[in-house]
């Protein structure tokens, strides 16, 4: 159809460049291996921390409320899309996030969207880490709130962006709990200590700590025992919950207001029976199977280690998130391909989702790897890394 010349332009420079990358359809269940191209891969591109994507606990759950409940809700929540689970599932979530209430809304995209698009007008700021998540910036794009944005993780320069915005009626400082590129986690205590010495608020997307960091997976907060001094914790239940879906943990009065004011959370169908009896069964899980986060967490040690020894620039990681830098665009694509041929599926991933000059293959291990099928992954990536002379 024409029209569209100008995306087919950009298209054909994307291909050249070696930066076009098409979907690749799984074939299997999300394991510790997949079937792709009816080939079986070590996967490690998976969000898949705990392998609750397929814990039976989670399967029965979701069957069991899809043949009672039914395979949809058939509306939004503030008109006929609450089902009494959804009640039930917030109020249980709330309570292990040690918060007042919950607000459970269709994927941590649009929680972040939700947030700042509601609580923040011209009167107000938010000041936000330079590499927070994009759902983040596209958050900020939809307020009318001013903006400042701080180097990242640096605590001189959120310190001076609130010095500078103490005229405004609230300000809001954002931050990732686990940065989602490189896999490091922002200095906590040191931020909500900045906050509260001058008087403002903050919020902590939890995405990538969800499930992985604090007691029994309850976040960053709980990791650095800073319960009650957060007023804002948005999460994922489509990560290490292993479901699908956002969640916003803060006050009553916050819960309330997003009901009434927050946009994504008024047009969007409710979820799926099926998503929330899952998304609950795994708080049970995340409470009662410890050892899953433990695994996790061994598993990442020995891994990032063996990457290490390799000599692999793995940054400055400190979770499940190891980043194997490359640099180049195009050779990091190229280390993906050649991971592939040699039994490991690990995505390269390139501008725009990070900086130019710093693509990198990112890599996620799971409590569903063992020490055997991470030994055969760090011999592929011996292999292609010598191949494409990166080590």
């Amino acid at each position: 159809m024409k029209g569209f010349e100008y995306i087919e332009e950009e298209l054909n420079q994307m291909k050249a460049e070696g930066t076009f990358r098409p979907l690749i359809p799984i074939e299997s269940d999300q394991g510790a291996k997949v079937t792709i191209e009816g080939k079986e891969l070590i996967q490690l591109s998976s969000n898949n921390y705990l392998g609750l994507t397929t814990h039976p606990r989670l399967k029965l759950a979701a069957v069991r409320a899809a043949d009672e409940y039914g395979a949809g809700t058939g509306s939004v929540r503030t008109i006929a899309g609450t089902f009494s689970m959804h009640n039930d599932f917030e109020e249980k979530l709330a309570e292990f996030k040690h918060t007042e209430a919950t607000l459970v809304l269709q994927s941590g995209f649009t929680a972040n969207q939700a947030v700042l698009a509601s609580l923040l007008t011209k009167e107000d700021v938010v000041i936000s880490d330079e590499l927070n998540h994009a759902s983040i910036i596209d958050g900020i794009r939809l307020t009318k709130a001013a903006r400042k944005i701080y180097k990242h993780v640096d605590l001189k320069s959120l310190e001076e962006a609130l010095q500078s915005t103490q005229d405004y009626r609230k300000r809001l400082v954002v931050t990732d709990g686990v940065f989602s590129m490189d896999g490091n986690i922002a200095p906590l205590p040191e931020i909500v200590e900045l906050c509260e010495k001058y008087d403002a608020l903050i919020m902590v997307d939890d995405a990538h700590a969800s499930g992985v960091l604090g007691r029994n997976g309850r976040g960053t907060v709980d990791h650095f025992d800073l319960n009650g001094r957060v007023h804002i914790q948005v999460g994922t239940l489509s990560k290490a919950v292993g479901v699908l879906g956002g969640y916003i943990a803060s006050t009553q009065a916050v819960r309330d207001y997003l009901i009434h004011k927050g946009r994504p959370f008024l047009f969007s169908t409710s979820h799926p029976p099926a998503v929330t009896a899952a998304c609950s069964e795994a708080v049970d899980v995340l409470l009662e199977e410890p050892e899953l986060i433990e695994q996790l967490w061994e598993n990442t040690r020995y891994f990032k280690a063996g990457l290490t020894k390799l000599g692999f620039d793995t940054g400055h990681s400190d979770t499940p998130i190891t980043p194997v830098i490359v640099g180049d665009e195009a050779k990091a694509h190229q280390l993906s391909d050649k991971l592939k041929e040699y039994g490991v599926f690990a995505q390269g991933i390139a501008f725009p989702t990070v900086a130019k000059g710093l693509a990198r293959v990112r890599t996620i291990v799971t409590a569903q790897h063992n020490q055997t099928i991470l030994d055969e992954a760090l011999t592929a990536f011996e292999k292609a890394g010598k191949e494409l002379n990166i080590i």
